[in-house]
Parts: structure tokens; sequence; C-alpha cells
């Protein structure tokens, strides 16, 4: 599987320029580094190694709840459809009448 990383082309042109090219894009490294370190910073003797997060936001996760929020839409608009009724009228909400809050 290919890593994702920072294009120098935008992907609207890749994805056109040749749509039988697998999309692999070489990871652009910056390296910074200052005219003089200010008095006090010391670097570290080895960079710390950056593993991948397991949980959260990840590229993953963020796809498959996309594609689940796509399924459950649909779904309901066909739901919607089908039963010639509301979201809300097919809980058991009555819409049309306001919120009859007392104020």
């Amino acid at each position: 599987m290919a890593t994702l990383a920072p294009a120098l082309s935008s992907p609207f042109l890749c994805a056109f320029h040749n749509p039988t090219r697998l999309h692999t894009h070489k990871r652009v490294a910056f390296n910074i580094r200052a005219a003089k370190l200010p008095d006090g910073v010391i670097l570290p003797k080895e960079q710390p190694k950056f593993q991948a997060p397991f949980l959260g936001f990840t590229r993953t996760a963020e796809v498959w709840n996309s594609r689940a929020c796509m399924i459950g839409l649909i779904g309901t608009f066909i739901l919607e459809l089908i039963l010639n009724k509301g979201l809300l009228q097919i809980i058991g909400v009555e819409v049309g009448k306001g919120l009859d809050l007392p104020l």
C-alpha cells in the first residue's frame, strides 16, 4: 500500500494527466536550520521515532466514518421516499406545529 505524501503537483492534474498510472508520490523532507541556536538550547542526540496512531483521527477511520455517513443518509432518503413521511414523523415527533414550549 502506498503512503500518501504531499505532492508537487495538484491531485486534480495528477489524476487526469495519466489515469492508468498509479499515484505514488515521493515524500518531501525539509531540513530547516536556524543560523544560530539560541543560548541554552541543546540538540537531542537522537531523533524521536514517530509511530502512526492506532486509534483516533486516523485517515482510515475518517474514510470509514464518511462512508458510514453516506450510507446512512442515502438509507434515510430511501426510507422517507418509501414511507412518504419525514424521519421525525416516522419516529413519532409531530411536525409543523412548532415546538410548543411554555416560556
